[in-house]
């Protein structure tokens, strides 16, 4: 049988944490800042954790070796 590979692509976004959430960067802030408010600037900064049917696809899909 072969090996189940993870998506390269994942392995960069998405971090598992201890208790099995995704932790994922904030959405929207590569370019265009300058149409963007300043509230939405300040609330995308850092990282989010992922709903939990969102993190259940990412961790079957994409990393299923985490």
């Amino acid at each position: 049988m072969p090996k189940i590979k993870t998506k390269s692509s994942a392995k960069k976004r998405f971090k598992i944490t201890a208790n099995g959430k995704v932790k994922v960067g904030a959405a929207g802030k590569r370019h265009g800042m300058i149409k963007r408010s300043k509230k939405f600037i300040r609330d995308a900064r850092g990282t989010m954790v992922l709903s939990e049917p969102d993190a259940k696809k990412v961790i079957i899909y994409y990393l299923p070796n985490r």
